[in-house]
C-alpha cells in the first residue's frame, strides 16, 4: 500500500491508522515540478527537526515502521494479521475509542527501526536541510555524501538534483512558512500555489514533469528555468500571492476548525485528533 496524494492527509491525522510492512509513504511532487499540497506543508513542518524539508525536496520514501515511529501512523500490523483484524473491527458494536484501540493492539506489533532507516540519519538531515537555500542544502548534502559510510545519500542526491529547480524553491518556502501558520492558513496558501502553478504563472514545469514522467515516459523533463541560479526568487513570490477574491479558498471559522499555529517540536503526533 502506498500513501500519497490527497488521500494521505486524510489518513494521517486519524485517531487510528494502521500500516503494514508493505506500506510506503512519499511526497515526490518536486520531482514532477509540483508542490506538496492538501495540508502537507503543515504536516511536514511539524515533523522532527528538518525531516519535513528532506522529505519534500527529495521525495524519499518512509516505510510503515518509520511512519509509526514518527507518529504519522498509530499501529504497525503485519499484512497477514490485517485480514484477521478487519472482520474483528467490523463486528465491534461499540464506537468507544478504547475498545477500538485495544482490538487493534491485539494484532499490532512493536516497531523496531531497521539499522539503515532514514530516521537514524536525523543529525545529517538536520545539518543539511536546515540551510537557508536549496542551493546550500544541496551543497551540504553533497559534502556529506562524499564521506565514508554515507553512500545512502548518493541515490537521494541524484533525485534531488533531477527535480524541478522552481518546485524545489517553492516547496522549501512553503514548509518554512508553515511552521508559523495554522492548518487553515496552509490549506489556503497551498491552494493559491496550485492555482498559480496551473496557470503557469512563472513556469510550466508541472506540465513538463507530467509529460516526461507519466505520459511520454522519456524521464527527461526539460525544466525551465533549468538551474537553481536561473530561478528568480522574486518570481517565486508570485505563486504565493492571493488569488482573485472569488477564487480564494474559504474555510469556515468554527470551533472545530481552530487549529494550532506555531509548529510543535515533538513530531506529527502533536496534531493528531
Amino acid at each position: 500500500m502506498t500513501l500519497g496524494g490527497g488521500g494521505a492527509p486524510l489518513t494521517l491525522p486519524a485517531k487510528f491508522s494502521v500500516v503494514t510492512e508493505y506500506t510506503d509513504f512519499a511526497t515526490p511532487e518536486a520531482y514532477f515540478g509540483f508542490h506538496i499540497e492538501c495540508g502537507f506543508s503543515y504536516i511536514h513542518s511539524r515533523l522532527p527537526g528538518h525531516l519535513g524539508e528532506f522529505l519534500a525536496l527529495t521525495g524519499a520514501i518512509l516505510n510503515g515502521k518509520e511512519l509509526v515511529a514518527l507518529g504519522m501512523a498509530t499501529h504497525f500490523v503485519p499484512l497477514d494479521k490485517v485480514w484477521d483484524l478487519m472482520p474483528r473491527l467490523a463486528r465491534l458494536d461499540s464506537g468507544d475509542t478504547d475498545v477500538v484501540r485495544s482490538t487493534i493492539e491485539e494484532f499490532s506489533e512493536k516497531v523496531d527501526l531497521d539499522e539503515d532507516s532514514i530516521l537514524n540519519k536525523q543529525s545529517i538531515i538536520d545539518a543539511c536541510f536546515s540551510k537557508e537555500s536549496v542551493k546550500q542544502i544541496i551543497q551540504a548534502f553533497e559534502a556529506e555524501g562524499s564521506k565514508e559510510g554515507n553512500e545512502w545519500i548518493t541515490p537521494i542526491l541524484k533525485r534531488l538534483k533531477e527535480s524541478s529547480p522552481t518546485a524545489l524553491k517553492i516547496n522549501l518556502r512553503s514548509i518554512r512558512e508553515a511552521r508559523n501558520q495554522t492548518l487553515g492558513d496552509c490549506l489556503k496558501k497551498e491552494f493559491r500555489i496550485t492555482v498559480n502553478i496551473m496557470r503557469s504563472t512563472i513556469s510550466i514545469d508541472a506540465f513538463e514533469g507530467v509529460r516526461a514522467l507519466t505520459i511520454a515516459k522519456d524521464n527527461c523533463p526539460r525544466w525551465n528555468p533549468a538551474t537553481l541560479d536561473e530561478v528568480d526568487d522574486e518570481k517565486i513570490n508570485l505563486v504565493f500571492l492571493p488569488l482573485e477574491d472569488d477564487l480564494e479558498l474559504r474555510i469556515p471559522e468554527t470551533e472545530e476548525n481552530k487549529w494550532e499555529g506555531k509548529a510543535e517540536t515533538s513530531g506529527f503526533a502533536s496534531v493528531r485528533g
